[in-house]
């Protein structure tokens, strides 16, 4: 099975590093974005699932996701929102998020969340 890549989208360095750890640590290549404009570019390497934030500099995460939504090249790729937000889950199931998860994290439930979205998408 081809490893999966995982771009993660967050302004928070510590966040963004526990992720990618663990991430790695569950064989899934990793590449990162501090915000959405930086997220834009990193969609080129063509990663198999995006998990963005909310809450961004230059690019917020509701902006980033309509203007991939937009795009041709990227209106199916698999998103999941992992965001401090509870309250903003309906807004994003509407523009087509497959999962919003809030943080903290739970790593069991988010690792099998990411799992089960490359399934999906494979499917």
């Amino acid at each position: 099975m081809d490893r999966k890549k995982i771009l993660i989208v967050d302004d928070e360095p510590a966040f963004v590093e526990m992720v990618k750890l663990r991430l790695e640590a569950n064989g899934y290549d990793v590449i990162t974005a501090n915000d959405g404009e930086q997220a834009l570019e990193k969609v080129k390497e063509d990663p198999d699932l995006l998990l963005i934030d909310i809450m961004m500099p230059k690019i917020d995460g509701y902006t980033l996701l309509r203007e991939l939504r937009a795009d041709n090249s990227t209106r199916t790729l698999p998103v999941i929102v992992v965001s401090a937000k509870p309250d903003l889950k309906d807004l994003f199931q509407i523009e087509g998020v497959h999962h919003y998860i809030v943080k903290p994290i739970e790593t069991d439930e988010f690792l099998s969340t990411i799992r089960e979205v490359l399934e999906e998408n494979d499917g």
